[in-house]
């Protein structure tokens, strides 16, 4: 069985390091994923007002997480939290109230920077965010990479072998968190 994962960028640049490190780990997914990007740079901010008619980019959110077994949130951090941006998607797809398209998705978090801890911060307040939100979120191992030149190659791959296999073992780690949660949901 193939599992869809919706993978959820948190930051618009166009060269993120997020974003590519995003594509990087598309390549290495392994068999029972298949990573699909959504997109969240055209959301209105939420305003509860619109939970009656929410827009129709919000609605094809809200499909696409429907469609998929879990999430990959791959985030920078800003000010030591979650960029606005990331949240206003956590915001909008979570609304209206009981009707969240998050509920139930298990859940893994990485995300990459120049700075030494990486995004332990803002990865540390989304996990709070989606304990909230009732998604299983993969606890181990914990995903805090940094940035320096060279880490990725000319065509968007991990250059280090030690890296791009630390990164594998943490995707084999997310399809079985994944495939575990999927199967408890099927079997009830």
């Amino acid at each position: 069985m193939t599992y869809r994962i919706a993978v959820v960028v948190g930051s618009l640049r166009r060269e993120s390091f997020n974003r590519q490190l995003a594509a990087a780990l598309t390549k290495l997914a392994p068999q029972p994923l298949e990573f699909v990007t959504v997109r969240i740079d055209d959301l209105p901010l939420y305003n509860q007002d619109d939970d009656g008619n929410q827009s129709e980019q919000v609605k094809r959110l809200k499909t696409e997480l429907s469609q998929s077994q879990g999430v990959l949130f791959v985030t920078p951090e800003y000010n030591r939290s979650i960029p606005g941006v990331l949240k206003n998607a956590i915001d909008n797809a979570s609304r209206p109230y009981g009707q969240s398209a998050w509920a139930g998705k298990p859940a893994a978090t990485i995300g990459i920077s120049v700075g030494a801890i990486g995004t332990a911060m803002a990865q540390q307040h989304l996990r709070n965010i989606l304990a909230y939100l009732d998604m299983p979120t993969l606890g181990q191992p914990e995903m805090f990479v940094q940035h320096k030149t060279g880490f990725f190659t000319p065509g968007g791959d991990i250059a280090d072998d030690s890296t791009k296999q630390f990164l594998q073992k943490f995707l084999e780690r997310f399809a079985e968190w994944v495939k575990h949660h999927a199967d408890k949901v099927a079997n009830k």
